[in-house]
Formats: C-alpha cells, structure tokens, sequence
C-alpha cells in the first residue's frame, strides 16, 4: 500500500506541470537566461587567472594535486576528483576549458539547445573546481554547480525549444530550484542565530561590515556613513526575510509574488554595496522562480499597451526556427510510404516508451538522492546529531551538487590586507600592485562583481588566519621570486621587470574607511596601519635555491 502510494507520487512528480495551471515557461526563461549570463561571468573570470592559479607553474598546480590524489586513491580517483583535468592540466587544456564554458554559457543564453548546453557548462566548472583547492572553497561555487545539475532536468529539451510549451517543467525539478533558493536564505539565518556571533542578536552587524567585506566598493563606503540606525534596521530586515519572509515560499501563489517583490530589492541593495561576485546575482535569478505565467503575461500586456503596442507581436526568428526544426518535413517517417511507415512509426513509440520509462526512474533516483542530501544538511545545522544514513551525502559530496549553507554566519571586525613587497637590496620594499584588493589609500574601492577575482578574494581570508593555514601565500612568494609570468599575470604589474628581486616578504595591514570630512578634504578613501610580517621572509640565492631569512611574529590583535 505503501509503496504503490509512494510510486504515484514519484509519476506526480516527475510529471510536468499542467498546461491549465498558472504555470512557469516565463519564470523558466528568464531564469535559464540568467544562469547563462552567471556562468559566463564565472568562465570570463578563470579565463584571465585560470592558469595562474592552477596552470603547471601556477600557485596551486593542478597537476600535482591530481597526482597526490592517484596516489592517494587509485582507481575511486576519478569518482573522488570528477574533473577533465585527468586528462590534461596544461596551461592549453586549462585555457580550452575555460573557452568551452563560455561558448556554452553564451548557447544557454541564446536558448540554444539548453539542457545540452547545461550539462557542458556543469562538467566544464566542476572539472575547474575539484582541482581548484583553495580557490574554488566559496559556497557560491556550490550554488552554482547544484542549480546547473538541477537545471538538466528543468530546461526544455530541443534545439530550439521557444518557452518550451510542448515541456513544461516537472513539479520535481521546479520545486527542487525553490528549494535550493529558500535554503541559501533560510540556512544563512539559522547559522547567524545559531553562531554565537553577539553582532547579529545585538543588531550591530553591519556596522563596519562594508569595510570588512572580502572586496568592498564606494557605494558600501557611503552606506557604512549612514547613521547606526538605519544599518541596525537593515541587520534587522536581513534576519526577517532570511528566518521568516522565505517561508512565503510555500503559501498560495500571491503570497509568494508578494515574496519576489520583497527579497528582490533586498539582493539588489547587497550587490550595489559589495563586490560579492556572482552570488547575489545567482540568488536574485532564482527568484524568477516564484514568478508564474499568469503574472508575467499580465505585466506584459498591461507593457504593451502603455506603449500602444499590437496585441500580438510578430514571431521572433528563435521562434521561426523553433516551427522549422520541429516541423513535419523534417521527419524521416513522413518520407517513408505505406506500412513500412507504419512499422517505423510503432518501432518509434515502442522506443520511446522505453525511453520514458527509464529516464524516468533515472530521474527519480538523483532527484530524490539530491532531496535527501539537501534535507539532511538542513537539519543538521538545527540537530547535528540527528542519526540520519550519511553515507549517500558522502557519496554525492565530490559532485558539489548538494550542499550546505550559511552566508556571514560570523562577521569580520576588521580588515586586514596582505600584500607582497619585492627587495634587491633588502633596504628598499616595493610593493606588487593588486588588481582589485584595496592597496593605495587614495583609490577608492570599485566595483566589479560579478567579476571575481579568486587570488584577491583568498588573500581576503588568509589575512584573518595564519600563513601556515594559508601556505599560498609563501608559494606565491617563491614564485615572484623567479619573476614567474602566469603569477605575475594575476597582479596589476610587476614592479621588478627584467631583474628579479633577491627577496620577497608579505606583510599584513589594517585598513579603515575614512570619514566623510577626510575623503573630501585630503581625498583618502582609506587609512591603514602596518603590523608586520605574514609570511616568511624568502631569498633566493645565488645557486638558485630559496632561503627563509627571517619568520613572523604574532601580530597583535589579529
């Protein structure tokens, strides 16, 4: 009895949404286009520093931790390490991969061929961040990676499928994309609340947290001057939407309108005063996701006439296209005469039925393995020991496609920015010019996400541990050494063209904004106080080889 109810509600499921309903072919399409804007963005962004960071004489070789891994693994390697980079971790295959990304995030933006364009986008990253190491350890990267999955089974088949109104959604793979954005928000709040972090109960968190963000901007550099508080009440409105708006989510679909329209401005507010990559873009797409077909064609009709426009715009040429390539002509059984036609035509829906069947029990399987492992993580934040089967969330783990998450559970409470000075006499230090960190006091902070820089972002978080925690940093001290390109390729330029420099150091900072009165009379966006050595201090000498010539203190109040 049991099993046949569960069995009905897996066809349920999996079954597509029906065609009398609100809906969700707009919300669907405007969510695939955003997830193809976001993967390129990420696949622009590793092409400019892709080899720098992993390539062969990268700060992090590919190779070599692949190697360590066979080693380590045999032949369970490839399930361990799910990467193309087995292959080939070549500066070339590292610069092809990233060509590939792009080329298929621009095809799932176009509308072209979406779910084989998905699939290409999800190995082609996933084969970067399994060998990334420390730089591909942001939760955002998962987000991504589990959306792209999710989205195999959310997209329209087709090479040309329009809005896909011959596939609508399954209710599974649309609910499973609702799932994943109320858990980004609503694991975020549970992890500041359950934290232990006085900032988020005392309402203080935003204080200084534009300053002490990983790569702030101007527009954070004023918000952090507005009084106390209107900041306190934004903390506030955060832990509202994040531990009660979210649940919105699943009440009639008013409310969940009334949901997007809430949270929206809230995303926005994050990406215009903080350079947090594509995150907040890839949280604000999946709030199409609430949307439906009712309510997006309302708002196109009542568009189109304030603008007086037809009642019924001419086909757009993917729509053209799309009626060709589905069109009777096309089918090889229409060239077919008699019962030979016939006999194609059975042998067809015989496959096909096949066909169905088995993907559907394909389906059912990762969905509902996805399910778990996006549960259980849940509610281990609330129950860590709650004695749940963890061997399918170790299995699925390598795949980075269930996750869990919890945005600025503790907040940073100062800055503090490592940077790279060069020396050939050991007297004079010069400093290597970031691209994106703050560094000079008089520039002020700019703004580039989506665009994200992972060298600068790691030194973010390396400055609030220790060089051990982070060895990096004394790799990347080695390499400026030997004046390195694919290194020096990841700075704003290189101080000591020609001739290297005999030592190379990293020292640590701290950084404050200014204040309003300060910035406009001496034009500083910045003050900074230096406190010492991060790193060791390395020579190379004249044999080649790499001496440490003097190790870091404890820096005080760090």
């Amino acid at each position: 009895m049991f099993l046949s109810q569960l069995l009905r509600f897996a066809r349920w499921a999996l079954s597509s949404e029906p065609r009398e309903g609100p809906g969700h072919l707009w919300p669907r399409w405007l969510f695939l286009r955003a997830l193809g804007l976001i993967y390129f963005s990420a696949f622009y962004s590793l092409l400019f520093q892709i080899v720098g960071l992993i390539g062969p004489d990268g700060i992090l070789p590919a190779q070599h931790y692949l190697q360590v891994l066979a080693r380590l693994f045999g032949w369970i390697r490839y399930w361990y390490a799910p990467t193309f980079l087995w292959i080939s971790g070549s500066a070339e295959a590292l610069k092809i991969l990233c060509w590939i990304g792009l080329v298929a995030s621009l095809l799932l933006f176009l509308n072209v061929w979406p779910r084989g364009a998905t699939a290409i986008c999800l190995v082609t990253y996933l084969s970067f961040v399994v060998a990334a190491q420390d730089f591909s350890s942001y939760q955002s990267d998962g987000m991504l990676l589990a959306a792209g999955f999710l989205t195999l089974f959310f997209a329209p088949p087709g090479l040309v499928p329009g809005l896909g109104k011959s596939h609508p959604p399954s209710r599974a793979s649309l609910f499973l994309l609702q799932w994943l954005w109320f858990r980004i928000y609503f694991e975020s709040g549970l992890v500041k609340m359950l934290g232990g972090d006085p900032e988020w109960r005392h309402l203080t968190a935003l204080y200084d947290y534009y300053s002490n963000g990983p790569l702030p901007n101007w527009i954070g550099w004023y918000a952090q001057h507005l009084p106390h508080a209107f900041n306190a009440a934004l903390a506030l409105i955060t832990l509202v939407i994040e531990l009660g708006l979210v649940w919105l989510l699943f009440l009639p679909r008013p409310f969940r309108i009334v949901c997007f329209f809430m949270v929206t401005p809230f995303q926005i507010g994050i990406i215009l005063t903080a350079n947090l990559t594509f995150l907040n873009y890839f949280v604000l797409s999946l709030g199409f996701l609430l949307l439906d077909d009712r309510f997006i064609q309302s708002v196109i009709e009542s568009f189109r006439e304030r603008l007086g426009a037809k009642a019924r715009m001419e086909s757009p040429p993917w729509r053209i296209l799309a009626r060709w390539w589905h069109s009777p002509e096309k089918s090889s059984s229409a060239r077919v005469p008699g019962a030979e036609a016939s006999e194609v035509a059975s042998l067809r829906g015989a496959l096909a039925d096949a066909y169905r069947h088995v993907s559907l029990v394909i389906t059912g399987i990762l969905l509902g393995w996805v399910f778990y492992v996006d549960t259980a993580l849940l509610l281990f934040i609330l129950l860590p020991r709650l004695p749940l089967p963890r061997s399918p969330i170790q299995a699925l783990e390598p795949f980075r496609i269930a996750n869990q998450y919890g945005l600025f559970a503790v907040m940073t409470r100062a800055r503090y920015e490592i940077e790279f000075q060069g020396s050939r006499d050991g007297e004079t230090w010069i400093a290597y010019p970031f691209r994106y960190k703050p560094q000079d006091v008089r520039q002020p902070p700019r703004i580039y996400a989506p665009y994200q820089p992972r060298f600068d972002w790691n030194l973010w978080f390396a400055s609030l541990g220790t060089w051990q925690q982070y060895p990096f940093v004394a790799r990347t001290e080695a390499l400026l050494l030997t004046n390195d390109p694919s290194v020096l390729s990841l700075f704003a330029g290189n101080p000591f063209d020609g001739t290297p420099p005999r030592w190379v150091r990293a020292v640590v900072w701290q950084y404050w904004f200014t204040d309003l009165k300060t910035m406009r009379s001496q034009g500083l966006w910045w003050k900074r106080k230096l406190l010492g050595l991060y790193a060791p201090v390395l020579e190379r000498l004249p044999d080649g080889k790499i001496a440490v010539v003097a190790w870091p203190e404890s820096v005080e109040n760090r």
